[in-house]
C-alpha cells in the first residue's frame, strides 16, 4: 500500500485533477483550513475514479463499498487504512468532528453512474447536489462553522451540474436556474464560507486560460457572490 503522502503532495493531486476547486481554494487564507478542505475534494475526486477507471459495474461497486469501509474505520475511531485520501480524511473529520450522512451520500451517488442509461434531468440535479453540492457543503462547515453550511450547496450544485453541460447542452436552461439559486444563496455566506463555493463561478463557462479563471474567481471572491 502507499504511504501517505504530505499535505503538499495532496494538494498537488488536487491541483492535477480537479483545477477549478484547487483554485477557489487558494482564496483560504488558513492554510491549515485550506489543506482541510483540499483533502474533502480529494476524497470527492476518489469517489468519481471508481466509475471512470472500473472496467464493469461490479468493479466499480467494490470500489465504492471500498469507501464505505473506509468511512466504518474512519468513524469508528481506531486504525484507517494506509490510502493517503482515507488516512488525511479520518484526521480532518476526528478533528473537526464532521459528519458521516454528507459523506456516505456522495459514496451513493457514484452508483448512478455506473449505470451506462442515460441520466434524467432529475437524476442529474441529485446527482450533482450528492457530489458537488455535499462537497461544497463541507466545505464551508470547516471554513466557518458558525455558518449555515447548507447555503453553499446551491453553488456545489451549481458547479457539478456545470460539468455536464457539454454532454447535454439541452440541460442549459435547468442549469441557468441552478445557477441563478446559487447566486442568491452565495451572497448569504460568510466571507470565511464563501471559497468553498466561489468555483460555481466558473460553472457552464468555456476552461480558458488560467489568467482568466483565476480573474473569475478574484471578481467573485471580491463581491461575494458567484
Amino acid at each position: 500500500m502507499a504511504s501517505e503522502p504530505s499535505g503538499d503532495d495532496l494538494d498537488d493531486q488536487v491541483r492535477r485533477v480537479d483545477p477549478d476547486r484547487w483554485l477557489s481554494s487558494r482564496f483560504i487564507a488558513d492554510v491549515a483550513a485550506r489543506a482541510d478542505v483540499v483533502t474533502i475534494y480529494a476524497y470527492d475526486h476518489e469517489l468519481a475514479r471508481a466509475p471512470k477507471v472500473a472496467s464493469n459495474a461490479l468493479l466499480g461497486e467494490i470500489r465504492l463499498t471500498w469507501w464505505r469501509e473506509a468511512l466504518d474505520e474512519i468513524f469508528a475511531g481506531g486504525a484507517v487504512r494506509q490510502h493517503p485520501t482515507a488516512q488525511a480524511l479520518a484526521e480532518v473529520v476526528r478533528r473537526l468532528g464532521l459528519p458521516r450522512a454528507p459523506l456516505e451520500a456522495m459514496i451513493d451517488a457514484r452508483y448512478r453512474e455506473l449505470d451506462t442509461t442515460p441520466m434524467t434531468e432529475n437524476e442529474i440535479l441529485d446527482w450533482a447536489r450528492d457530489t458537488g453540492g455535499l462537497a461544497a457543503q463541507l466545505a464551508a462547515q470547516v471554513l466557518d462553522p458558525k455558518a449555515d453550511a447548507k447555503l453553499a450547496l446551491a453553488g456545489g450544485t451549481a458547479w457539478a451540474f456545470g460539468k455536464r453541460l457539454a454532454q447535454s447542452p439541452d440541460l442549459r436552461p435547468t442549469f441557468l436556474r441552478v445557477i441563478h439559486a446559487a447566486r442568491g444563496a452565495s451572497r448569504a455566506l460568510s466571507v470565511a464560507a464563501f471559497p468553498a463555493v466561489a468555483h460555481a463561478a466558473l460553472a457552464g463557462r468555456p476552461t480558458g486560460n488560467d489568467f482568466s479563471r483565476r480573474l473569475r474567481l478574484t471578481i467573485a471572491v471580491a463581491r461575494g457572490k458567484v
